[in-house]
């Protein structure tokens, strides 16, 4: 069994930088095809299993990379909620004090009235543990369409070699490609799939 993790396609927030959470926004054109030029280009692997957040952006990258398979759409995957920071972009929260509060910290402090981040990332983890627990007795590679944030979460904890959370960011349409261990504590990321498209 491997396990492919996959950001899914730009949206019009992802190119405006902004904080794109619990924001139920489609991709955008230019998502699109560069979702549809990756395919082309053989970028993901095939899934015999695939698990998608039910946000739309996830739900469009799952049906152009696999428009022929059905897929279990799976609520603890979605992206963390920004809460006030939540559809806006760095020039709009710059005079912001809450906002400049955070970035002090490197992103380590809560979200202004957001979801609490430690709660986002034990949920993203469980998530990720009952799907191998479901699928563990079969042999079939398991893809997982969702967002940057969540496989953030999911590799900070199971990933190796061990990064911290932000070293596992990727661009939109990327992925990962890794294998469970035998005890199901940890990942082995195989390596990164190839992107199309600028960095966000």
């Amino acid at each position: 069994m491997r396990i492919i993790f996959i950001r899914h396609g730009q949206t019009k927030g992802n190119l405006e930088k902004r904080y794109i959470g619990s924001t139920d926004e489609p991709l955008c054109e230019e998502g699109i095809n560069r979702i549809k030029d990756s395919v082309k280009a053989h970028q993901y692997p095939d899934a015999g299993v695939i698990y998608v957040s039910p946000l739309m952006r996830c739900i469009q990258t799952a049906e152009l990379i696999y428009p022929d398979k059905e897929y279990i759409l799976c609520k603890k995957l979605r992206e963390c909620d920004f809460g006030e920071f939540e559809s806006k972009n760095y020039l709009e929260l710059s005079d912001n004090e809450k906002y400049k509060k955070w970035i002090d910290s490197n992103g380590a402090l809560e979200f202004p009235s957001g979801e609490n981040q430690e709660n986002f990332r034990k949920r993203c983890q469980e998530a990720y543990e009952e799907i191998i627990n479901i699928n563990h007795c079969n042999n079939m590679d398991i893809a997982l369409i969702v967002h940057g944030g969540t496989i953030m979460a999911i590799l900070e904890k199971y990933g190796v070699p061990g990064k911290s959370f932000y070293d596992w960011q990727l661009k939109n349409g990327e992925g990962y490609l890794c294998e469970p261990a035998a005890d199901k504590r940890s990942l082995k990321v195989l390596g990164k799939l190839e992107s199309i498209g600028e960095q966000i």
